[in-house]
């Protein structure tokens, strides 16, 4: 191939320097590229659990990058848990193992402050639950083991803590039953979060007594739909009882403030 116009020949020789394998591009902030690529190597398994990432002065070499920015990336992602850094001559950051229930807790405490803040409301959260809860409720009839029923039984009719006559822990944890009884683990995930909400934001004592004896009589229909296999009255089921609640959650005072 002739030189280009204009270059020495010897120029056109030369070989050029080897560029940057994970270069990033300034549309996003530097620190959150590196954080997407290394989350995207630790999610389809290219960096196995237990593995130790390369050292940060080699991670600036991959993408380009500043030492700081390597380093806010890896905050992000020891903040998401995906990764743990460990001091002393051995130490370092390595991959760790995704843990549902931590990701829960944490999607859950930040839907706990979005509801006291005007961008996300507890009318949001009903409504993302009405979609939710029963169409689980038709998979779990059409998928539940028999242990998945017996579990479900378990459920509806377990004892009250005498420290909370509204039974509102023994109500929460049907519900995530029967999400678990779907057998999809994403399922049982996007509702554990509103269940946490709920949970610390709703005022029990406010509730009326013969009101939470009627939410166990719905829950005890609804799991002997899910018993019987019948699909489409455990999800009208699940949804009269659902917006029964939203009724319910509406009340004056139902909510705590902050």
């Amino acid at each position: 191939m002739s030189p280009s116009p204009g270059r020495p020949a010897d120029a056109a020789a030369t070989p050029q320097a080897p560029t940057a394998r994970l270069q990033v591009q300034r549309v996003r902030p530097a620190y959150r590229q590196v954080a997407d690529e290394l989350r995207s190597q630790i999610m389809r398994g290219a960096l196995a659990p237990g593995e130790r990432l390369p050292a940060e002065s080699e991670l600036t070499g991959m993408f380009g990058v500043s030492r700081s920015t390597v380093r806010e990336a890896l905050r992000v992602l020891a903040s998401q848990h995906l990764i743990d850094t460990r001091r002393g001559v051995q130490g370092g950051s390595f991959v760790a193992a995704p843990d549902p229930a931590r990701l829960v807790e944490d999607v859950g405490g930040a839907l706990g402050v979005l509801v006291a803040t005007p961008r996300l409301g507890m009318a949001d959260l009903l409504e993302a639950r009405l979609l939710l809860e029963p169409a689980a409720a038709r998979l779990a009839a059409q998928r539940a083991a028999p242990e998945t029923i017996e579990a479900l039984r378990a459920a509806a009719s377990a004892p009250r803590d005498p420290r909370d006559p509204s039974g509102f822990v023994e109500h929460m944890d049907f519900h995530t039953t029967v999400l678990m009884a779907t057998g999809n683990l994403m399922l049982t995930m996007m509702g554990q979060p509103v269940g946490d909400v709920l949970r610390t934001r709703l005022d029990r004592a406010a509730v009326p007594a013969h009101r939470w004896a009627e939410v166990d009589a719905c829950h005890a229909e609804i799991t002997e739909h899910i018993a019987r296999g019948e699909a489409a009255e455990a999800e009208d089921a699940m949804r009269n009882h659902l917006l029964d609640l939203r009724d319910l959650y509406g009340r004056p005072g139902a909510w705590k403030s902050g």
